[in-house]
């Protein structure tokens, strides 16, 4: 997993701070909407709105849009959408498998967005469950490093079900089930290790790994999928090594 993770940690440190950053800004009230609308407003009693509530805030989401997204989410305010989580599978370039999630108001305007990256992107879609059982749902959460060794973060969320912990370069990868996300990342708070994000994610079974040419080719696929504003995530299960992931970048 970690070619994919580490991948897609840089790039969400960089959408913070470049011009994608209102396209992230508005995926992540979109994600705080949907959990408010399914768990209710109160983080508290709300595992997953209080993580995308703290998603946010890392990437300097101003507090009050955060706000109003939680009233509107938990009807309090005019102005909520509906949205559905639909999934799309497929293929990227190299036989890479790739899981589509999106929060859309509109099926048929997500599906032909996803169809169109995809077909001018080198890949092509796939009918559901022909690429998904290459992936399970974990619970990932990303902490910085700060000074932290691996055995730390192991020591401190090791009873909570963790199942492993990755190194990213910058930060770590605490994989567990996505039932004990919530145990691990309370485990990190009690042990007063910060962490950057924490979600329920599909983490793949096996990975292909690429060249040079092969990561710019997904690396190219990967951003037009994001550029919907109806596509929330994008998994796949391609790895690249760390030399050849800063040339693709670059």
């Amino acid at each position: 997993m970690s070619g994919h993770s580490k991948w897609a940690t840089t790039k969400h440190k960089k959408a913070v701070i470049d011009a994608k950053r209102g396209k992230l800004f508005a995926k992540l009230i979109k994600n705080i909407e949907v959990a408010a609308r399914t768990g209710g407003a109160d983080p508290e009693g709300n595992p997953t709105l209080y993580d995308a509530i703290q998603k946010a805030k890392k990437s300097s989401v101003p507090n009050d849009n955060i706000n109003r997204a939680v009233k509107r989410g938990a009807g309090l305010e005019a102005g909520g959408v509906d949205y559905q989580t639909i999934m799309y599978e497929g293929y990227g370039p190299n036989g890479v498998a790739v899981l589509v999630e999106c929060l859309t108001d509109n099926r048929n305007r997500a599906a032909s967005e996803v169809r169109v990256a995809m077909t001018r992107n080198g890949g092509s879609m796939a009918d559901p469950g022909s690429v998904s059982y290459l992936f399970n749902r974990k619970g990932v959460v990303i902490v910085p490093k700060d000074g932290l060794s691996e055995d730390d973060v192991l020591g401190a969320v090791l009873d909570a079900g963790a199942e492993e912990v990755n190194d990213l370069g910058e930060s770590f990868e605490v994989l567990s089930e996505a039932t004990d996300l919530v145990a691990v990342r309370s485990a990190l708070q009690e042990a007063g290790i910060d962490y950057d994000s924490a979600d329920a994610n599909f983490v793949p079974t096996m990975q292909v790994e690429l060249d040079e040419e092969g990561a710019r080719k997904i690396f190219k696929l990967i951003d037009a999928l994001e550029d919907s504003d109806d596509v929330q995530n994008v998994f796949a299960n391609f790895d690249v090594p760390d030399e050849i992931m800063e040339k693709a970048e670059a």
